[in-house]
């Protein structure tokens, strides 16, 4: 691969630009051999003439004016992308991922928001369990994630974003869980291990149930639970967001394994785009 540096441009269009080496090189602060020998070394990498000798100065060969119209192009690029960068505004592509009940019950109007005010910003979302995006996030795969309680940062940075109730959902003829004996012979519906509400209800209950069936999505878990299958344990929040709270009966939880917080955790020092989305979530 033949790569020409900014550098060599710039001399070869201060050359085009002052009309010969010699004024070229007391702009650019240089001796006349340095200039003349960047040129020739342009040349050869190029395998191609770029100046033309006409009387005692020097004229753009087709091919010098082609490169011309590239370097012109290349430095105008350049000047925009400092002076965006420089600007502080953020863009470019964020990956973040995020739990999917927070994603469906939650992400919609802050992300629709950060889109209104920071239109230059791609954001690519994710989701998963919060043991997978915990290790996607330590391992540069994406910028930042929301996940749940109980999590071990393990070297990332976090914040507490929003506050969550959970609840326990069973098919309506269930009688009431007062109790996790009261569980006893019932199908625990999760996500797969890593989920952080799958490991509170199993500490909750003291064992792992004698039969877990594991899904990808909430709206299959809660149609399952709805159908007798078992029971699940789910943010309330979503219930609403899917307009299931009617399909399921609900059982509150006890006080430890209810209140629940989604934190965004991230890895280094955060890009500019991430700034702003963190701003909007402090706001």
């Amino acid at each position: 691969m033949r790569t020409i540096d900014l550098d060599s441009l710039d001399i070869f269009r201060t050359v085009v630009q002052e009309g010969g080496v010699i004024r070229a090189a007391n702009k650019l602060n240089r001796v006349q051999s340095n200039v003349t020998t960047r040129i020739k070394q342009l040349e050869q990498r190029l395998g191609r003439t770029l100046f033309r000798k006409q009387g005692r100065g020097l004229v753009l060969s087709p091919e010098g004016e082609l490169l011309l119209s590239y370097a012109q192009r290349l430095f105008r690029l350049a000047d925009e992308a400092e002076n965006e960068l420089m600007s502080g505004r953020a863009m470019g592509v964020l990956r973040i991922g995020s739990l999917e009940s927070t994603a469906g019950s939650r992400l919609a109007p802050l992300l629709s928001r950060f889109h209104r005010q920071h239109p230059g910003v791609v954001v690519e979302l994710a989701t998963g369990t919060t043991g997978a995006l915990l290790q996607r996030v330590a391992n540069f795969e994406m910028e930042a994630a929301f996940v749940s309680e109980p999590f071990t940062p393990n070297g990332l940075s976090s914040m507490k974003v929003f506050d969550e109730e959970l609840v326990l959902i069973t098919g309506k003829d269930v009688p009431a869980v007062r109790r996790t004996a009261d569980l006893d012979g019932m199908t625990l519906i999760a996500f797969f291990s890593g989920c952080s509400y799958r490991k509170r209800v199993e500490e909750w209950l003291g064992v792992a149930p004698a039969r877990t069936l594991e899904l990808a999505s909430y709206q299959a878990m809660i149609a399952c639970v709805a159908a007798g299958t078992g029971f699940a344990v789910v943010p309330r929040s979503l219930l609403v967001a899917l307009k299931a709270a009617n399909e399921v009966r609900q059982h509150e939880l006890p006080a430890r394994i209810r209140k629940n917080r989604t934190h965004l955790v991230w890895h280094g020092t955060p890009s500019t785009a991430l700034q702003r989305l963190q701003e909007l979530l402090e706001g």
